[in-house]
C-alpha cells in the first residue's frame, strides 16, 4: 500500500482518552467517540518503542520504500486479537531486528480507517497499541 499518506500522530485517540478520564475521575458513564482506541490489547508509549519500531514507523509515514517485499500486505488477524475488520482493514510492516538473519518477530500492523498502530514483539501472540501522547 505505498503511497498513502497517513495523518500525523493520532490526536481522535487523545479525546477519547480524556473522555473515559474525566468520566472515571468525576464518576458516570463515559461516552467515547467511535474512534476510540480498541481496549482488547495492551498499549506501549510511543516513547517506549524500540528505536527501529520509529524506523518502521517513519517509513509508513511517508509511504516507504520498505524493506521487504512482505511490508505494507493485508493483515489477515487470524489471531482474532486486534478488533474485527473487514479483510484489507489491517497491514503488516516489519521491525528489523538486529542480528536476526530474517524478518524476525517484530512487526507493526496498522488499521488505516482509524489510524491505530499496534506493535507486536511475538509475531502476533500479543498487541499493544501505540499511544502517541507518551
Amino acid at each position: 500500500m505505498l503511497g498513502v499518506m497517513r495523518f500525523p500522530p493520532r490526536t481522535t485517540r487523545i479525546g477519547a482518552l480524556v473522555a473515559l478520564a474525566s468520566a472515571l475521575l468525576i464518576g458516570g458513564a463515559a461516552t467515547v467517540p467511535a474512534t476510540a482506541a480498541p481496549t482488547a490489547v495492551g498499549n506501549v508509549c510511543y516513547s517506549a518503542l524500540p528505536s527501529q519500531a520509529h524506523d518502521t514507523l517513519d517509513l509508513i509515514e511517508s509511504g516507504g520504500p520498505f524493506p521487504f517485499p512482505q511490508d505494507g500486505t493485508v493483515f489477515q488477524n487470524r489471531e482474532g486479537i486486534l478488533p474485527d475488520q473487514n479483510t484489507g482493514y489491517y497491514h503488516e510492516y516489519t521491525v528489523i531486528t538486529p542480528g536476526s538473519d530474517d524478518r524476525g518477530a517484530r512487526r507493526i500492523v496498522t488499521g488505516e480507517e482509524q489510524q491505530e498502530d499496534y506493535y507486536t514483539a511475538d509475531h502476533y501472540e500479543s498487541f499493544r497499541l501505540v499511544n502517541y501522547s507518551c
